[in-house]
């Protein structure tokens, strides 16, 4: 008779994550702790889930040799559900909503996962929302196992087994808080369940996206309209059916500004680098920490590791262009230019550079322009896509050509105080518009800029 396969080796280093104590921020009277759950081997919490779920399914015949798991997902639990079913051979089928982060999409398909991606703006009942995306492709797809981590009683029983237990042996069986944010809302009812038998004196703290209805149904039992947010994995538009809110005595909106700059200080702080939701709980614990008048013990969560938002939480360009990372502002035309050369953000070459350098430092800074600068640091010409291929289509050698020989020289600058009027003229030619006075070349606006600005005026009226 053949052996059953071997588990999987990766599957044993899920869960046993540290507890780490915030020391370099400012926690009031309180001790505050973090749980890493960024160092699990998928990188987040949802890996615990991820393997409760389908070791339950396996076991109940529900997922068989040759099968396929399915999930909705904002991403970790996917990665979790990814990590664990193609470690154990099953095809992965995912739904994701297309404010995911791109690191967490290639990670997904990294590990050999498909992904779906759909829309974000759309509610529960819309044949596009991300969970009916997914119970449809379940119903479609033969031998197919829905995960559904929102209905689905081993979400929660992953915490409430080896979360929370974790948690109260690690803070030496003396806690007092846990502050926690809801997607599913698996993680608060698991250790709500846990700690009702070990501390059922422990305070839950809800960290809530400003936008999500959650906070206010905690607070007054009743919730208008969701909003729109950044911040990944957290914050819902209805009430999860597992959710288990009998237990938090505190809830706080944290904005998406307040969220994704919270996460780059505890980076800068404590050299922790997690995602966007984490910056979330953090915020709302050294809210909840600064308020208190004795010396509690408080533990939260860094949920996921911050290297899959790295092209956004930790992008200086992402975070400006979605009006959460604030510079000086001049009240003209300078305040469109999305790379500015006075902060060091103009990505550039120089006439003597080849075409090949050209073209790789468009493909990594994702620009379709640069601003050819002299050794003096002044302006002299601007390189685009079109000069590139003009150059190149008839012989890609030219690639070892030099910049000087592409580049066009006929500049039309506009000065800072110019009008969007006269902005308008120079893009509707098909020009990226130069901005320049005597005190010398400020950067460039494009099309781009020009409707990110509209769009952040848009948001703030």
């Amino acid at each position: 008779m053949p052996s059953s396969p071997k588990r999987p080796a990766v599957l044993d280093l899920i869960g046993n994550t540290p507890l780490l104590q915030v020391t370099r921020l400012d926690t009031g009277p309180c001790t505050l702790f973090l749980k890493l759950e960024s160092q699990n081997p998928g990188g987040s919490i949802k890996d615990r889930i991820g393997l409760a779920m389908i070791e339950a399914a396996e076991r109940e015949g529900k997922l068989r040799p040759g099968g396929t798991v399915i999930e909705a997902t904002a991403g970790n639990t996917g990665l979790g559900l990814a990590l664990v079913a193609r470690a154990k051979g099953y095809r992965v089928v995912l739904v994701v909503p297309d404010k995911m982060s791109n690191e967490k999409v290639l990670h997904l398909k990294a590990l050999g996962a498909e992904v779906h991606t759909t829309r974000s703006d759309v509610g529960k009942g819309h044949p596009a929302y991300y969970q009916d995306y997914a119970a449809r492709l379940a119903r479609e797809i033969p031998g197919a196992f829905y995960a559904d981590q929102f209905n689905n009683p081993n979400n929660p029983l992953a915490h409430e087994r080896t979360t929370g237990p974790e948690i109260w042996q690690q803070a030496g069986h003396e806690l007092d808080a846990i502050v926690v944010g809801i997607g599913s809302s698996g993680t608060l009812t698991g250790l709500t369940r846990y700690f009702r038998g070990v501390q059922p004196r422990l305070e839950f703290v809800l960290a809530d996206p400003v936008g999500s209805i959650l906070r206010d149904q905690v607070l007054t039992g009743t919730h208008g309209e969701a909003g729109s947010w950044v911040v990944e994995g957290i914050g819902e538009d209805f009430i999860p059916p597992i959710a288990d809110l009998s237990g938090i005595r505190h809830a706080y909106s944290i904005s998406d500004e307040e969220s994704l700059n919270t996460a780059r200080e505890l980076l800068r702080a404590e050299g922790i680098l997690g995602g966007s939701s984490t910056g979330t709980l953090l915020a709302a614990a050294l809210r909840f920490c600064r308020e208190q008048t004795r010396p509690l013990r408080v533990v939260t969560f860094v949920c996921d590791t911050g290297t899959r938002y790295l092209s956004k939480v930790y992008n200086d360009a992402w975070m400006i262009d979605e009006g959460l990372l604030h510079r000086r502002e001049y009240g003209d035309l300078r305040d469109l230019v999305g790379r500015r050369r006075n902060e060091g953000a103009v990505v550039s070459v120089g006439p003597q550079d080849t075409l090949l350098t050209a073209f790789q430092r468009m493909r990594l800074a994702d620009v379709s322009q640069l601003p050819v600068l002299d050794d003096a640091d002044r302006l002299v010409g601007v390189v685009d896509e079109s000069d590139l291929l003009f150059k190149l289509q008839a012989d890609p050698a030219h690639y070892t050509d030099p910049v000087a020989e592409a580049m066009t020289t006929s500049l039309e600058t506009l000065a800072p105080g110019d009008s969007l009027r006269a902005l308008r003229s120079v893009l509707d030619r098909g020009l990226v518009a130069i901005i320049a006075d005597a005190q010398g070349f400020h950067g460039l606006i494009t099309r781009f800029d020009l409707l990110n600005h509209l769009r952040r005026q848009r948001t703030a009226s």
